[in-house]
């Protein structure tokens, strides 16, 4: 096989790698930066943007290649398989339509509402800002203000946790593109993963994700400072009924995009609040999560390669995928001061025996120096039987770089498990 990875950041580095465990796969890859996990897996590396459809186009047809996995957003929402299809190239990725499952959260919800898909908290679409402010002022509630296009992950606000209603009300006026307001959701964050090859999905372990900056849950929302996985795949604060009604709104969601004349292929993200009244869909995202594509793929047993055909031929079997019964913890080392005014430039050392595995984001090498950019700049995963040899081992390599960058201590901790696990008995 030969195939394309596009993308140049930790979760990219994580799909190399997996598909690099195939010996007679021969990967390709483009990305904005030279991501020098990738480019040491890579038989070619293209340095351009990720959605320069044109370029990318002209370096497979140079290059060959018979597939393509894209691994972040942007290139979807620009159309990338839709143009990488039309000259032969298979691809693990929706094409632009079906990717406004992720890129447009207004087409999200409506198609929920439209298909009586379970899941759906009670929204409301504004175009006008004018109209969303007076909403907001009428509510009496807090409510998720989500813009309806691209955001990198960083864009919902959260009333009575975030901002105010004055801060709600300047942020909706600062989307002109319109806004998506939502019920506000009390319970706990999980994420489903699937491999989609258009009618059938297969599940991968849940993840727990942490968007907030700071250790506790507190500060701005980033792409994710880090996530974990348990050894049975599932989470103690998600019950069987739970999880199947989860899995249920996925395949839902994937026969909803078939009946609608735009078949998903690829990988459907599932974001989850478990509340009382059992999972409520934060949001659908069409590709991998970074982190949580760290946590699922090293675990994985089967060939990603096999895996890529069966997507893109239309025979995804769940007998023949399978993962690893162990757990794992990512923590992100991140730039001091990010996510609101990073400090990029700044050398970094790394202890390399400290066990976890680690995947290059957002660093830059000269001369044999690794330094900070503006974003997530290091992951590192511990694999272990249990949680808490799983957080062990990433600690130990998360504090063994020096430099100015932080991570947060208590992602994987069993402190913070028990947290989740109290309030969700709380709440029901």
């Amino acid at each position: 096989m030969k195939i394309l990875v596009v993308g140049g950041g930790g979760r990219e580095h994580a799909i190399a790698r997996a598909l690099a465990r195939n010996n007679d796969t021969e990967i390709f890859a483009v990305m904005a930066k030279r991501n020098f996990g990738i480019a040491s897996l890579a038989k070619g590396v293209l340095l351009r943007g990720e959605t320069d459809i044109p370029a990318i186009k002209a370096y497979a047809r140079k290059t060959g290649v018979e597939y393509a996995f894209i691994g972040p957003e942007a290139p979807l929402e620009a159309g990338i398989v839709d143009e990488l299809s039309s000259d032969g190239i298979a691809c693990v990725g929706p094409t632009r339509a079906a990717a406004k499952l992720e890129t447009d959260k207004a087409f999200c919800r409506d198609l929920m509402e439209e298909q009586r898909i379970d899941g759906c908290p009670k929204y409301r679409v504004f175009h006008n800002p004018a109209d969303a402010v007076a909403f907001i002022k009428d509510y009496g509630g807090d409510l998720a203000i989500k813009p309806i296009g691209l955001t990198g992950g960083k864009g919902v606000r959260i009333m009575g946790e975030q901002v105010d209603m004055a801060g709600a009300i300047t942020y909706v006026k600062s989307q002109k593109s319109g806004v998506v307001l939502e019920e506000r959701l009390i319970g706990e964050e999980f994420t489903l993963q699937a491999f989609v090859d258009g009618a059938h999905l297969v599940p991968m372990p849940l993840v727990q994700d942490h968007k907030r900056a700071f250790e506790g849950d507190i500060g701005p929302n980033t792409g994710g400072m880090g996530s974990y996985s348990m050894p049975d795949h599932r989470l103690p604060f998600v019950s069987d009924s739970d999880y199947r009604k989860a899995l249920e709104i996925m395949l839902s969601i994937v026969g909803a995009m078939e009946r609608t004349g735009h078949p998903y292929k690829g990988i459907l993200y599932g974001q989850f609040m478990n509340t009382a009244d059992g999972p409520k869909v934060i949001e659908f995202n069409a590709r991998f999560g970074d982190p949580e594509a760290m946590n699922v793929l090293p675990l994985l047993s089967s060939d990603l390669s096999d895996i890529v055909r069966a997507i893109t031929g239309g025979s995804l079997d769940t007998s023949k995928v399978s993962f690893d019964q162990k757990a794992t913890v990512c923590k992100y080392i991140v730039p001091s001061g990010y996510p609101d005014s990073p400090t990029p430039g700044e050398t970094i050392t790394i202890d390399s025996s400290a066990g976890a595995l680690m995947y290059y984001a957002n660093v830059e090498e000269n001369k044999g120096k690794l330094s900070t950019l503006t974003s997530r700049t290091l992951a590192f995963v511990g694999i272990g039987p249990t949680l808490e040899e799983a957080e062990r081992v990433a600690e130990q390599s998360a504090s063994a770089v020096s430099g100015p960058v932080r991570y947060r201590r208590d992602i994987g901790t069993r402190t913070l498990l028990e947290q989740r696990i109290a309030h969700m008995k709380e709440l029901r």
